[in-house]
């Protein structure tokens, strides 16, 4: 089972939202600072929490690091005290926390016993590839106390997950052969480092360029059971450092994700990657476009849902890529008339 719900009530830019994401394949579109990473990392501390048995709080106080660790500064900003509350479903199942913005000692939980009866295996892919600083991040991590949202951690933690024994699924297989392919080769691991496997030896991933680390990254997690049926997987920003001639198969490989149960949440500020995924789509996926926008002269944010690419509004993305043409067009008219 999926998550079905989440509502956030006064927590960072959010005063009342209520979401019900998609079974499939989840994309986020928005302006900066409309919370969509935000959205995601709530939405991923759920998951975690349902494997680690943490509790919600401080898995969210880990992977947002507010200033002093203070829970109290992820309330809403606003005069005086606030209440803020998260509650996240999955199907029935149901986990809820509350606090405020002062009171440090205020924290209400309600559900953890019916939560963590239903696990929810997920992976956060972060804007900032770690792969190339593995190596004893770790156990830097664990046994000191820096300064990096614990996002890296887990997703090095999943990245080091031994693959399964026995032969790899016809469908998991078919998915690596594509990623084999655009990188160039398959990905193994020596000493906690990672190295791309080819025709002309290993090539260490510190020599890799950023986009194919993460298109590595992608691989690890299919290649080692982390994506399978019933797992959640967030994206944020795929096209990062990515070359527009890998959206195709990065694009082609989360559609085939959600069709083998696998729930994504993606967040993009590229009209390529939301073309891609409207021009990649069967008729019978799952695939569901949100739109988040700041109302209310900046006082909140606005979420809506819609299930093709043309019904966006408002699409930042889209009217920034039409004024772009539009000054091309202009350009061109100009030079006509001068000739």
């Amino acid at each position: 089972m999926p998550l079905t719900r989440l509502q956030l009530t006064n927590f960072t830019v959010f005063e009342d939202l209520d979401f019900r994401p998609n079974p499939g394949l989840n994309v986020f579109i928005g302006a900066n600072g409309t919370g969509k990473t935000h959205l995601m990392k709530v939405a991923y501390a759920a998951c975690d929490v349902s494997i680690t048995e943490e509790d919600l709080d401080d898995k969210i106080v880990s992977l947002f690091l507010p200033s002093g660790r203070r829970l109290g500064r992820l309330v809403r900003r606003r005069q005086g005290v606030e209440n803020c509350s998260i509650a996240v479903w999955n199907g029935r199942a149901s986990l809820r926390v509350r606090f405020t913005s002062r009171r440090t000692d205020y924290i209400r939980y309600s559900g953890y016993e019916g939560w963590r009866s239903k696990k929810l295996p997920s992976a956060y892919i972060p804007v900032k590839e770690m792969l190339a600083n593995a190596p004893g991040f770790i156990s830097l991590y664990d046994r000191r106390e820096i300064h990096f949202e614990e996002i890296y951690r887990d997703i090095l933690t999943r990245a080091y997950v031994p693959v399964e024994r026995g032969p790899i699924p016809r469908d998991r297989s078919q998915l690596l052969k594509i990623l084999n392919k655009a990188m160039g080769g398959s990905v193994t691991s020596k000493n906690e480092e990672f190295f791309l496997r080819s025709k002309a030896g290993n090539l260490e991933f510190t020599l890799l360029a950023e986009g194919l680390r993460k298109l590595g990254l992608l691989w690890l997690l299919i290649r080692n059971g982390t994506l399978l049926e019933g797992s959640v997987l967030f994206w944020d920003e795929p096209e990062t450092n990515l070359n527009p001639a890998l959206y195709d198969p990065v694009v082609e490989i989360l559609l085939a994700l959600q069709r083998l149960g696998v729930q994504i949440f993606v967040a993009t500020h590229d009209y390529s990657i939301l073309k891609h995924f409207e021009l990649g789509r069967d008729e019978d996926d799952d695939v569901q476009f949100h739109s988040l926008a700041i109302v209310d002269n900046g006082a909140s944010v606005e979420l809506r849902s819609f299930d093709d690419l043309p019904s966006i509004d408002p699409n930042l993305i889209l009217e920034a890529f039409d004024l772009l043409h539009d000054r091309d067009v202009d350009r061109t008219l100009e030079r006509l008339q001068s000739e």
